[in-house]
């Protein structure tokens, strides 16, 4: 088993009334170039989870942080013109956070973030701020979600 030490949050970046599952993003993915999905989970409108790549096998959806990292996609995240929007449904939040604990629970030792967090401190003050994003996904702030859930980061 590879060593997993994060978990980072994504969005599909579709709109509300746009429901499409892992079969979709593995051939849009395809369409890329790539070999299949990148991500490992995908969480559907109505709150239903979909394996993705396998947990076993690093994936494609935060470059720099694949090899160690599992990849949680919500579908969803975008509004009409294409900008991210926290259109996400309860379903998928509660799914969410029952897929966190899980996975929290098999890698203890993982941090959790939102795919925006990942970008470069520009500024170099220890804090990724919504200028420096290279993407708005998932269009909502993974940590109040954790905290609002009472999921503890890192637990080392």
């Amino acid at each position: 088993m590879r060593k997993i030490d994060r978990i980072v949050v994504h969005c599909a970046a579709t709109p509300r009334d746009r429901d499409i599952g892992a079969v979709e993003i593995d051939a849009m993915h395809k369409r890329r170039g790539w070999s299949g999905i990148g991500y490992h989970f995908v969480i559907r409108r109505n709150g239903a989870v979909e394996a993705g790549r396998p947990v076993e096998t690093p994936g494609a959806h935060a470059k720099g942080f694949n090899a160690r990292s599992l990849g949680v996609c919500l579908v969803g995240g975008a509004n009409s013109k294409g900008r991210g929007e926290d259109n996400f449904t309860w379903d998928q939040m509660n799914s969410l956070k029952l897929l966190l604990q899980g996975l929290r629970n098999r890698h203890p030792n993982t941090t959790i973030t939102g795919h925006r967090d990942l970008s470069p401190d520009k500024n170099g003050d220890g804090k990724i701020t919504s200028n420096e994003w290279l993407k708005e996904c998932p269009s909502f702030e993974v940590s109040d979600f954790l905290k609002l859930n009472d999921i503890k980061q890192d637990t080392r």
